[in-house]
């Protein structure tokens, strides 16, 4: 009963300063324009709707026994990444800047964060609106890198590795992009909607995930096929609509660039899939619904951190080339021998890294006033700055999974055993079947 009472008093007193955290603020300000908030809380739910259905997209490419556990990866991270952000991680991705590394936690439990807008992020919505709307980008991010170790992964390992990763790896980074003061925004690199901080950080980090875990038993000699190809396009499908949240959102305002943003959207992955289809044909004689999925989600990733700044010809131009770099990447990957389950390094990472450098070589200010010139309107520096964000991010992230892998791994073993690996994780980690037939 002691016991029962100290685990009492200490959460009462842990709400308790949670909920002096949540006081009045004085740094925002300004009026709130309906609009512009109706658009970013619309693109927040369809973000938020984009995780569950990378769950889909994940699901339907796995073996029939792993179906439940891999959906429940990314359905899981609503949650724990829903509450992490409004406890601490949005101070530390968006608070006042520390060093440029890193926000102080003056913002922890929300406090600061009022219903007024913040200028230094959005001046004509709640200050609430675009913390929700960032909160899904931050819930997405580690979810992507799931598909690298699917199949194989304890569940309890997993929530610690993404509690620790989402601290440690997605909120600094954050910040250096896109918060004031981050050193990579005062460097002059571009990111509108997360091509580096969400797919390249997720895409490298599924990388060291996929080598340090080791391969899934009998890959390479058994056949590992999609129990459920059919849910997989549902998902892409999805992903494609919660994509225009995604990159159009991103505006934070309904407006000329939102549209912009929305159109090149849509072309880059409708050029990806056709690109993709095309490779296909011509490589095996038969364009496939697994490539056409794979191609789309592959040209959003790359129009994501140029969506703000290029024009549909551009757009076009870099879902062609995306589809047939992330297609080499996926075959190499089987010559290399390395098991990365769902090719997450392959789309996000090789597909984030050429939208950064496109943005580099396409980007204009006639799009948007507040970006900068590309190589093509004349400015070199750009792509330096993109280089350099790209090299940043890469080293950065790869690291750090790599410690946080063998810290987690410390604490709790990262595979399951091979008995429950071959029975399957939805009953061994969940207790549970995805079908009953």
């Amino acid at each position: 009963m002691r016991k029962v009472r100290w685990v009492l008093k200490s959460g009462l007193a842990a709400l308790a300063m949670i909920g002096l955290a949540s006081g009045p603020a004085l740094a925002d300000g300004g009026k709130v324009e309906p609009g512009d908030t109706a658009w970013v809380l619309a693109s927040a739910a369809m973000v938020m709707l984009m995780t569950p259905a990378l769950g889909l997209f994940y699901g339907g490419m796995v073996r029939q026994k792993n179906v439940l556990a891999t959906i429940m990866h990314s359905f899981f991270l609503v949650a724990l990444v829903g509450v992490q952000w409004v406890v601490y991680g949005y101070s530390l991705a968006f608070g006042p800047d520390f060093h440029h590394i890193i926000g102080n936690l003056s913002w922890v439990g929300l406090k600061n964060v009022t219903l007024l807008p913040n200028p230094a992020y959005a001046g004509t919505i709640p200050h609430q609106a675009f913390m929700i709307y960032q909160a899904m980008f931050a819930i997405i991010t580690p979810a992507l890198i799931t598909g690298a170790f699917a199949e194989r992964m304890r569940f309890k390992s997993y929530v610690i590795f993404m509690l620790l990763w989402a601290t440690l790896v997605y909120d600094p980074i954050c910040h250096w992009v896109w918060a004031p003061g981050g050193w990579l925004r005062e460097l002059g690199a571009l990111d509108f909607a997360g091509g580096t901080v969400v797919h390249i950080s997720s895409g490298i980090a599924a990388l060291c995930c996929a080598l340090m875990m080791g391969r899934r038993h009998g890959y390479g000699r058994e056949e590992i096929m999609p129990h459920n190809v059919t849910m997989t396009v549902l998902g892409a499908g999805l992903l494609w609509f919660g994509w225009f949240g995604f990159n159009a959102g991103s505006a934070l305002g309904a407006g000329s660039l939102a549209t912009s943003a929305f159109v090149v959207t849509n072309t880059a992955a409708a050029s990806a899939t056709l690109s993709w289809c095309l490779i296909e044909a011509l490589h095996r004689g038969k364009p496939t619904a697994l490539g056409a999925a794979t191609g789309a989600v592959a040209g959003l990733v790359a129009i994501t951190p140029a969506s703000g700044f290029v024009g549909p010809m551009a757009a076009i131009a870099i879902g062609c080339v995306v589809s047939g770099l992330c297609y080499m990447a996926i075959m190499l990957k089987s010559k290399l021998g390395y098991d990365d389950s769902l090719d997450v390094f392959g789309v996000h990472g090789i597909g984030g890294m050429w939208g950064a450098l496109a943005t580099g070589l396409f980007a204009t200010k006639i799009i948007n006033s507040a970006g900068n010139n590309g190589l093509f309107a004349g400015n070199a520096a750009l792509l330096g700055s993109q280089l350099a964000a790209v090299g940043a991010v890469v080293a950065y992230s790869f690291t750090m999974t790599f410690i946080l892998l063998k810290l987690t791994g410390a604490l709790s073993p990262l595979r399951v055993s091979k008995e429950d690996e071959d029975i399957g994780l939805d009953l061994t980690q969940h207790g549970e079947y995805g079908y009953h037939v």
